[in-house]
This record gives C-alpha cells, structure tokens and sequence, in this order.
C-alpha cells in the first residue's frame, strides 16, 4: 500500500515539463478505476499544506463518440497542452454523449502547478518525456466489463467489446504498462483505507521509482 499523500509530494517535489506545470497522466484499460484513482489523487494535493486541487480532465470529455478511441489526442494538445506548455489557461469543451455533441460551454484549465489528465492512452509516448508522473491502472478484464455495463448499461456492450479491442491493441503497441511510473491494482483484495491508500502492483513496471526517485530525464471512475 502507498499513500496518494506521499504520491503527491513526490510529483511536487519533482520537475515540471510541461512548461512550468507539472503532467500527471493517469491509464489503463476500461473499467480498470482510473477515473477514481484520478480524482483521490487530486483530493491528496488539495490536502496537502496550502496545496491547491489540480484539475482533472477526463478524456471521455473529449471524445467525439466511440470512434475517437485515441484520435482525440489533437484536440487536448490544442485546447489543453499547447496553451499550458507556454504557460497559459487553456479550455475544452465537453462532448455530451446524450447529445452526441460537444457543448458550447468551455471548461477553464489554468496553467497551474499540476495538472492530471485520466483516461485510455493518457500517458501514450507521444506525451511522455513532458510527463511528471505516469500511473497505468489495471483490474481483471471480466471485472472490468461488469464494471462498465453496471455503470452504462447491458446496451453498449457491442460498442464495448469494440473498444475493449482497440485498447488492448493499443497498450500492446505503445508499451503503456511497462512505461509506467506507477501500476495499481484495481481491484485489490487487500483491505485497506481506499480513500488515502491505493495497492501497488509487483512485477517490473510497478517497481518503477516515482517522480523524483531515480526517474530519468524522459518519462504516476473508469474510462469508456
């Protein structure tokens, strides 16, 4: 077990690269629990002494329906990253899968300390050498489904499985897992206070050293 507090004063106590910010991108697969890992994560740094909530953008939000899987990445560097990389407020717009549309409203992002953005290929290559911390959540794969069809319905399951298809090869590709700073079980069978603690995973890609521990100059609820 690893306290989110502990994890958040190493990602502070490290170097920022996106411009001054410092990039927390939080993976896995869906239905895994990245969504509540993220939002525990960003509570710990608003816990902290004088510390400040960082905002958490959900890549769900920016996904032009099921068929922007990974293809949304273009509309976060424009809204999002590239503005904060030179050291200003960004803004996205959320898609409304109700509407399937986006909504004309804009989310303000400002260019603060940290900033945590959770969803599937969050921490994929192209964005890792500007990242302070990348965390993968993983959980057994019929977990997951049961996760998702009891959170969105029995409905999109063909649309699931599709996705499911398309993160798998994915990670596979792109090397998520093992590039990871941080693994986390999602579903771990060890009682613990899941509010200020989460379950590291073993194996190679969890023993990484966090932000600030020995990383080197390049690269710590569930997504559709």
């Amino acid at each position: 077990m690893e306290a989110y507090a502990g994890l958040a004063r190493r990602v502070l106590a490290g170097p920022a690269r996106l411009g001054r910010t410092r990039l927390v991108a939080v993976d896995g697969p869906s239905g895994a629990g990245k969504s509540l890992f993220a939002t525990r994560l960003a509570d710990a740094f608003a816990a902290l002494p004088g510390g400040d909530r960082p905002p958490v953008i959900r890549t769900d939000d920016l996904l032009d329906g099921w068929d922007d899987q990974l293809t949304f990445w273009s509309r976060l560097e424009e809204w999002v990253l590239d503005p904060v990389r030179a050291g200003r407020p960004g803004a996205y717009r959320r898609y409304s899968w109700v509407r399937r549309r986006f909504t004309d409203r804009p989310v303000p992002v400002p260019a603060g300390p940290v900033l945590v953005v959770e969803g599937v290929s969050a921490a994929r290559a192209q964005v890792r050498p500007e990242l302070s911390l990348s965390v993968f959540v993983t959980a057994p794969a019929p977990l997951r489904l049961s996760r998702a069809i009891a959170r969105d319905g029995a409905e999109i399951l063909p649309e699931l499985r599709r996705w499911h298809d398309g993160e798998r090869a994915h990670f596979a590709a792109d090397g998520t897992e093992v590039a990871a700073d941080v693994v986390v079980d999602g579903a771990p069978g060890l009682p613990h206070d899941a509010d200020r603690y989460y379950v590291r995973r073993d194996g190679p890609a969890g023993a990484r050293a966090p932000a600030g521990e020995g990383r080197g100059a390049g690269s710590a609820g569930a997504a559709r």
